[in-house]
């Protein structure tokens, strides 16, 4: 298949038909959704908490929580004192054993229907520690950028899953594809101005606006993550979890 990227070990591609039509030929898939599924994973099981993508954010949701004896975090604008939501400060307390399901329609989506051999979690905090364990592994591997959603519930690519993405595979071994190539350089420019070009990007003037700035903060703290986060039946874990 021409789109394959089967010429290359390292492999990137954006959403659910990208993750469909390529993870079937890789050993390991990593799904990036900097703002902010991602993040908010490593900042729970880096604490070492257990966290449950799950598809849908309607009474499903809680049901599902239910049978996993888990809390269902809500969206920002729900967030309580005594809940979490899909803000990455929101989860910042957790503690060791807590089982959380973490809804959204990008990231979780992706891991929540991934079918690849393995699947883990990446952003900018975990990213060079994650590429650490991924070059342990033989075989291609592919990154997949979630990106974000417009209102006809279509792809809208977004720069700060491009640059997470092109983190983690400028830091993996093996031949890279064009489209892997042209998301480590995009990283490269920005990590060159410390990420403050990102920070204007449409996604983080979104949280900016509605008051989130400490999420866009914590989403951007390069490499702040030792967590090597893999989906295990169902739930992203940490083994030697670490913040």
């Amino acid at each position: 298949m021409y789109y394959d990227q089967s010429n290359y070990q390292l492999r990137f591609e954006w959403g659910l038909e990208g993750l469909n039509a390529l993870s079937p030929m890789v050993e390991a898939v990593v799904i990036v959704d900097v703002l902010s599924f991602s993040t908010c994973v490593d900042v729970s099981c880096s604490r070492g908490a257990m966290v449950y993508p799950f598809r849908w954010k309607d009474e499903r949701a809680q049901a599902f929580a239910e049978e996993r004896d888990a809390m269902l975090a809500v969206s920002r604008s729900q967030k309580t004192d005594t809940g979490y939501s899909l803000s990455p400060v929101s989860l910042d307390q957790v503690r060791p054993g807590e089982r959380i399901v973490l809804p959204s329609p990008n990231g979780s989506l992706l891991s929540f229907e991934s079918k690849a051999k393995r699947t883990f979690c990446g952003c900018l905090r975990n990213a060079s520690k994650l590429a650490e364990h991924l070059n342990t592994l033989s075989g291609p591997k592919l990154v997949i950028a979630a990106g974000e959603r417009w209102a006809d519930d279509s792809l809208r690519p977004a720069l700060e899953d491009l640059v997470g993405a092109g983190g983690i595979l400028g830091a993996l071994s093996g031949s890279s594809s064009p489209e892997a190539k042209s998301a480590i350089e995009v990283f490269e420019q920005n990590k060159a101005d410390g990420f403050s070009e990102l920070g204007r990007c449409s996604s983080a003037r979104e949280l900016v606006g509605k008051g989130f700035s400490e999420d866009v903060e914590m989403s951007f703290d390069y490499d702040s993550s030792d967590a090597v986060i893999e989906l295990e039946n169902g739930s992203f874990s940490s083994g030697g979890f670490a913040g």
